[in-house]
């Protein structure tokens, strides 16, 4: 059953109107109809079974059935530290980093950063990364959006208080994630864009407490590391 993102309070018994987005795909590009089923969530950890009443041109509501918890959220609440990458690459590693379960994403602006943009064309480009892990979390199944913050430069997220377990991919480290132990509650990952991050900015993240971690003998494109990194972390501490 198709799932659609609805971020309004949801209950069972009750008719809600369906937010502009949720009405465009449901209504105008999928052509559902009046009593047609559909499922509804709002990041609450439930799926809302629901069935469609009151539809107009330009308007419809969903009467909700009842309601159904999800527990498909990793063990593992992992952070992917992002170095910004051009288009497709970033929305791309969004996309599938929310598939691959991680719990929150935080876009940085590294040296070798080649997407320079104003204040508001930040928040345009976050508006639309927002949109990505909607998307991502109703295709994946997903009841739990992850969190998404504000652009940053990378020496202020180092300056913040580090996970149990923080790496930074680094294609000359020695340490392969066989040497670590344990499974912790939570986990960094840190990872640059396109070009990588300089040497400097390996060595201040060591400094602040990751890891440097070795994935294999190749070099990896920005959005293949992420991808790759989540789900040999998943795979070792989550639920892969």
């Amino acid at each position: 059953m198709t799932r659609f993102f609805a971020d309004i309070p949801l209950a069972s018994g009750v008719r809600v109107d369906l937010p502009a987005s949720a009405f465009r795909h449901a209504v105008q590009v999928l052509r559902l109809r009046e009593a047609d089923p559909l499922t509804l969530f709002n990041g609450d950890g439930q799926d809302y079974l629901a069935r469609l009443s009151n539809v107009t041109k330009r308007a419809a509501q969903a009467e909700i059935l009842e309601s159904i918890p999800r527990n498909n959220e990793s063990k593992l609440s992992l952070t992917l530290v992002q170095g910004v990458s051009k288009g497709e690459r970033m929305d791309w590693a969004i996309q599938k980093a929310v598939e691959l379960g991680v719990a929150r994403i935080a876009p940085v602006i590294t040296e070798r950063c080649n997407v320079k943009l104003d204040a508001e064309r930040w928040d345009r480009k976050l508006d639309h990364w927002r949109g990505v892990v909607i998307s991502a979390c109703e295709q994946s199944g997903r009841a739990r959006v992850p969190e998404l913050d504000g652009v940053m430069p990378l020496r202020d997220w180092l300056s913040r208080p580090r996970r149990p377990l923080a790496l930074v991919l680094d294609p000359i480290a020695e340490r392969t994630l066989d040497s670590f132990v344990g499974e912790p509650p939570a986990a960094e990952l840190l990872i640059g864009p396109e070009g990588g991050l300089s040497d400097q900015e390996v060595a201040l993240a060591a400094q602040a407490g990751f890891d440097r971690l070795k994935l294999g003998p190749r070099v990896l494109r920005t959005e293949t590391a992420a991808l790759t990194a989540i789900a040999v972390l998943q795979a070792r501490f989550g639920d892969l």
